[in-house]
């Protein structure tokens, strides 16, 4: 009886251990917490190379997606870190949630960060039966921001979105961009954006800024062809605020820079130069974040060859829509394999990865 005893309050000592363990919130990913960077680690080594890679992969499903069937071959090999639903309803969205949360626990997968584009303008086209929101350009006072970005959140969770692939902080002078953007001063789009990511993040989502290193002032459309910043990179400074505010996520462009000595990228787009994304955004900018390209299907890179590899080598965490995942996963453990800086930068960025997935909740 004793023994039995003693069995029973060693199970209730370490039941309260495992009770009390913290649970953290995406404002602890930029906090020096031991315990947050433990449990990061923990799971980090659980997964071989080809698993951690895979965290880097973000395929899309809905209308202008892949294949269900697709996506769901690469949940099954853990090819998948996060999915961009793209282009549904609410019903469609929460269904594929559920789906490959069931595919990704029975297969013993990390489950995905679930993201969308669900800026002020584009999510009554991108998500149907979403709340109406007025488009972004319309949105004149702060109080309105945090409306509109409380109507998304609301939205978003339901679903079980996890990632919002906004606000757009470029200016408006590009037809891209056009009424996507809070406007053309400076100062309004960095003080509405900085209220958006704010109030989206207070909400559990991780908000993303874009496109980074600013298509405003650019010519032509990056779904299309590769477009140019030609000199001076006038946006840049608007990430300065963006970043100190805390934004956990930017996103980079398929924009090239020419006739700028310190930042030409010789004719690649800024997601495959490591002088934009390492030197410029992690460097002399100080962003700690989750770096994940646009996507990597647009006219702006597609025709780059290993190009899902090449942008990993720039310093970017995730990999948007890539054209071939398994590909790339393939291309970029082996570069792992002859390249010890590249493999360190590798677990890096999955360490990241992982570290948000703990503060979003998806990892207990």
């Amino acid at each position: 009886m004793k023994i039995m005893r003693l069995i029973a309050v060693i199970f209730i000592v370490f039941s309260a251990v495992g009770s009390n363990a913290q649970n953290f919130t995406l404002k602890d990913f930029y906090s020096d917490n031991q315990e947050l960077r433990t449990r990061t680690e923990s799971v980090f080594n659980t997964l071989s190379d080809t698993l951690r890679v895979g965290q880097m992969i973000v395929p899309s499903l809905g209308k202008h997606g892949k294949p269900t069937d697709h996506v769901v071959e690469l949940a099954k090999k853990g090819y998948v870190g996060g999915i961009l639903l793209l282009n549904g309803t609410v019903t469609s969205f929460t269904n594929y949630r559920k789906q490959f949360d069931s595919i990704c626990k029975a297969h013993n997968i990390l489950l995905p960060i679930y993201s969308a584009d669900a800026e002020p303008t584009l999510i009554r086209y991108k998500i149907k039966e979403s709340t109406p929101v007025p488009k972004t350009n319309q949105i004149k006072t702060l109080e309105k921001v945090e409306e509109v970005t409380n109507t998304i959140a609301k939205d978003l969770k339901q679903i079980g979105i996890t990632q919002n692939f906004a606000p757009v902080i470029d200016a408006s002078p590009n037809q891209t961009v056009s009424n996507r953007s809070f406007g053309l001063n400076r100062d309004t789009v960095t003080l509405f954006s900085n209220q958006f990511i704010t109030t989206t993040q207070q909400n559990g989502i991780v908000a993303t800024a874009k496109h980074f290193p600013g298509h405003g002032y650019v010519i032509g459309d990056t779904h299309k062809k590769l477009v140019y910043i030609d000199g001076e990179m006038k946006e840049v400074d608007n990430y300065k605020p963006i970043i100190e505010n805390g934004v956990l996520s930017i996103m980079v462009a398929h924009i090239a820079v020419k006739n700028n000595a310190k930042y030409n990228t010789n004719d690649l787009p800024s997601t495959c130069s490591k002088p934009i994304v390492t030197d410029l955004l992690k460097g002399e900018l100080g962003f700690k974040g989750l770096v994940i390209t646009d996507a990597m299907n647009m006219g702006g890179v597609s025709n780059i060859e290993h190009s899902g590899v090449k942008a990993t080598l720039a310093g970017c965490d995730m990999l948007l829509m890539p054209v071939e995942e398994e590909q790339d996963v393939h291309e970029i453990l082996a570069e792992m394999q002859v390249n010890e800086a590249y493999r360190q930068q590798v677990y890096n960025s999955v360490m990241k990865i992982i570290r948000l997935k703990i503060c979003l909740g998806l990892i207990k």
